[in-house]
């Protein structure tokens, strides 16, 4: 097992992943959260201005203060790391790849297999990296969801390669 995999092919830039990282990346959900939690479309610019809007209502009203929990609330996302189930979504790696305009299928090599998918397949994709708190070792270092979660007992293991045709 390989613990980077790579996305090469049709691409401007290939790319290295390293799931052994993404535990610090933002973009981390836990699984149970991504795939039975309400979707719904986000305007980030809009989230942000409703959140700082309800901070300095509550700062105006009530004052500055800062909370007693905020210890508790360290610990606690200290502890959620530590034993959760976390995916990432595919498609910003795969834009940060910049496929070329004429490549239209995404080959996913894993040890045994090679899968061809769409390329708006893939870019539904999840990829998991920690199951339990733990890095994916066993037929790792990451497993493939297909994005509307169908192969979410059955997800795509072993995967070595993503690569642009």
């Amino acid at each position: 097992m390989e613990p980077i995999v790579f996305i090469q092919g049709k691409v401007k830039f290939p790319i290295t992943l390293d799931p052994g990282v993404w535990i610090f990346d933002d973009r981390k959900v836990e699984i149970e959260t991504y795939f039975h939690a309400e979707k719904k479309v986000e305007n980030e610019l809009e989230e942000y201005t409703i959140a700082a809007s309800k901070h300095w209502e509550k700062e105006i009203r009530e004052g500055a203060t800062m909370p007693p929990t905020l210890k508790t609330e360290r610990k606690f996302e200290k502890q959620r790391l530590l034993e959760g189930t976390f995916v990432i979504p595919f498609k910003p790696f795969l834009d940060n790849a910049e496929p070329d305009s004429n490549a239209s299928e995404v080959v996913v090599k894993t040890a045994n297999t090679e899968q061809v998918f769409t390329k708006e397949a893939a870019e539904a994709f999840v990829l998991g990296f920690s199951i339990d708190g733990k890095p994916i070792k066993e037929n790792g270092p990451m497993y493939i969801y297909f994005g509307d979660g169908s192969n979410i007992n059955q997800p795509i293991k072993d995967v070595q390669a993503f690569i642009m045709r």
